[in-house]
């Protein structure tokens, strides 16, 4: 059997967690939470709480990674840790939700953040919009069929473009003359009271902040693709978590320094508007405007190419173990890629792209991909405790407490999501559940074939 080849090293590992997790959530976000909460301090607070449970994920993440150095991330974990059927359905959730939804959404921010640059109105913007989306997702999708060398070199100029335009974000607006730090302390009524408890309107806004920062795990996706995984992924995730941290708290900083909640919070309801350009706007003038929305097409199309380049390898170790269609677990013999189950994942992609909006997309996502979270820094307990002797090349820090802590955080979203949100939390159950009679076919089919694949017995 053709295998996937290690060509990835520590840097890039680190730039490609970098690229996976910046996209568009930071700069359109901060307009919603503000509407929710009405005070700049708790949106901050939101933004840190979110890097700081994040990182915690990805310094229990890390153990499993470097236990379990195989494409499909999370899908092997389970595997190991609660069978196959629990394993299956967070791939096909991967599927139909999570994974494809991330990349649904970032596509359609990007179409979103093109079309603002032209003269487009009306009826005709949002199909120009999903137009866009499909062609950035069959564009990057193609790229990274071509092979994970050329697609990872691809993210990685785009993520120290990314870098040097955070820097110039910083110096405008700080230096912007309608800019004050009395803004972070000046509240205004919170909006979100009315519907929500100050709990609620929490994690409400809290959802904005995970979409921020979701994709750190991805990097786990393809650590058949990294040299040395035992030692690299553990240090890619903890060190490039840590660094997007740092950006999104910097901006953050910026956009409530340049301008007032009230402000904030009223372009949660004008259409099309995003925040970030609105605050560069403030600071620096259309000239401002125009590099902020460069940027995010820069971002977006970055964070996009990386959720294409490592998700698909969930679906690729699925079809290898008989449980997703057999033509994914195909390895081109050029290119050397999961090459079916890119194509497979391009095409549900762009279905989302077409179904729904942006915000639907990305609070089912959130909710579904925090059951999974929670189960892999569960299953991290629960292997220090059925197999206390397994070889662990990086044991989590500050274990249990991390672990626990991040595993009750998500909980408590889950929890709460279906409290504040049921239809998009019972939306993304549904689309998870509908793998069942998937699975069932799959392996039964596997069963009366007589095939066995030495992955699942390991």
């Amino acid at each position: 059997m053709d295998k996937l080849a290690r060509t990835i090293e520590l840097r890039p590992a680190i730039l490609l967690v970098v690229s996976g997790i910046v996209g568009s959530g930071v700069f359109k976000k901060v307009a919603p939470m503000a509407a929710e909460l009405g005070s700049p301090l708790l949106v901050l607070a939101c933004w840190i709480v979110a890097g700081l449970i994040s990182l915690a994920g990805a310094l229990t993440y890390a153990e499993m990674a470097g236990m379990f150095p195989q494409s499909g991330g999370e899908y092997v974990y389970f595997k190991k840790v609660y069978g196959r059927l629990f394993a299956f359905l967070y791939g096909w959730g991967a599927f139909t939700v999570m994974r494809t939804a991330t990349i649904a959404a970032l596509a359609h921010i990007f179409g979103q953040s093109l079309i603002s640059l032209t003269s487009l109105q009306d009826d005709s913007v949002e199909f120009a919009v999903k137009c866009v989306a499909t062609l950035l997702i069959t564009v990057l999708s193609l790229l990274n069929y071509r092979g994970v060398t050329f697609a990872e070199g691809f993210s990685r100029a785009l993520i120290y473009l990314t870098f040097a335009a955070v820097a110039v974000i910083a110096v405008i607006g700080f230096r912007a003359e309608t800019g004050s730090f009395t803004n972070l302390t000046q509240a205004i009524p919170r909006p979100g009271a009315t519907s929500h408890t100050l709990v609620g309107s929490l994690v409400a806004a809290s959802l904005g902040a995970f979409w921020g920062y979701e994709g750190w795990n991805q990097i786990g996706y393809i650590g058949e693709e990294v040299k040395n995984p035992q030692r690299n992924l553990p240090i890619a995730l903890g060190v490039g978590t840590s660094i997007v941290v740092g950006i999104y708290v910097l901006l953050n900083v910026v956009y409530v320094y340049v301008l007032p909640i009230s402000t904030l919070a009223d372009l949660a309801s004008v259409p099309g508007k995003i925040a970030g350009v609105e605050v560069v706007r403030q600071a620096a003038g259309w000239v401002g405007a125009t590099f902020i929305s460069v940027l995010i097409l820069v971002t977006t199309s970055n964070s996009t190419n990386a959720s294409i380049l490592m998700p698909a390898r969930v679906f690729y170790a699925m079809a290898r173990d008989g449980l997703f269609f057999k033509a994914a677990a195909i390895i081109h013999p050029r290119y050397k890629t999961p090459s079916v189950a890119i194509l497979l994942q391009s095409v549900w992609s762009v279905v989302l792209v077409w179904s729904g909006s942006f915000d639907q997309l990305t609070d089912m996502l959130v909710f579904a991909s925090f059951i999974f979270y929670g189960a892999t820094a569960l299953g991290v307990i629960l292997l220090r405790y059925k197999q206390p002797d397994l070889l662990r090349p990086y044991r989590t820090f500050g274990y249990p407490i991390v672990p626990a802590f991040f595993c009750a955080c998500c909980a408590l979203l889950v929890c709460m999501t279906l409290i504040n949100q049921p239809r998009e939390a019972i939306t993304g159950l549904g689309l998870i559940a509908t793998g069942l009679p998937f699975y069932w076919f799959w392996r039964k089919r596997s069963e009366e074939s007589n095939i066995e694949n030495p992955v699942l017995n390991e």
